[in-house]
């Protein structure tokens, strides 16, 4: 799989779940003020995929670890790959039970970093809106979790963090526009019609990656 097709999925996925950012992150975003000032906005958004980069650089790291032990781990983490871009295309049409289970498992982790965030809240100033950001991008999220499997397929630190970069780009659309443009675009992609163009898309990527994957072990 080319590294520009990997990114292209990788912002097809950020972009396809931005109605799901816009409820969570959006709503955080919101929370704080900072939606008032878009400076404070875009650094808010700027350590959120900051964190997805650094995420998705340990689990390339991760994997890329493993396969030098077991170099037929890639074969099957493709499969797992796949099998998670299916579960992505039900949680995008409100089958939250199809990712559920990682959320729960990504809970305890947040656990540790949510007081910190709490923290952050009534801060005025854009390094706390950017550390706000930071903290908050660790949130629970079964569609950062898909993407982190994928990130990890490649193997390679650097890429699974640009990996991670081209996805949070996919979400900034919608979670950087305001005003009229704003309510537009939350229109379109909280759309039932667009969910499952977005799921449907999703769901054939992840069918044939799962066809790939079988055939490597023939």
């Amino acid at each position: 799989m080319s590294m520009t097709v990997d990114f292209g999925a990788a912002f097809l996925m950020g972009l396809a779940g931005s109605g799901h950012c816009l409820a969570m992150c959006g709503g955080l975003a919101g929370a704080m003020g900072l939606q008032k000032r878009f400076s404070a906005l875009f650094f808010y958004n700027f350590g959120r995929i900051f964190s997805y980069a650094i995420a998705g650089s340990v689990v390339a790291s991760a994997l890329f670890a493993v396969h030098t032990l077991q170099p037929n781990t890639l074969v099957y983490f493709r499969l797992l790959a796949g099998l998670m871009m299916i579960l992505l295309a039900l949680y995008l049409l409100e089958k939250r039970l199809a990712l559920l289970w990682l959320e729960r498992v990504g809970a305890k982790l947040w656990k540790r970093i949510q007081p910190l965030g709490l923290r952050l809240r009534g801060k005025t100033g854009l390094h706390h809106a950017l550390l706000a950001g930071m903290l908050w991008g660790w949130l629970p999220c079964g569609l950062v979790y898909s993407a982190l499997s994928w990130a990890a397929l490649s193997a390679a630190p650097l890429h699974g963090g640009v990996f991670m970069l081209a996805f949070g780009a996919g979400t900034l659309p919608s979670m950087l526009t305001v005003g009229v443009a704003s309510q537009r675009l939350q229109g379109i992609l909280k759309s039932r019609g667009f969910r499952w163009i977005s799921a449907l898309i999703l769901a054939g990527y992840g069918v044939a990656t799962i066809a790939i994957g079988v055939m490597q072990l023939r």
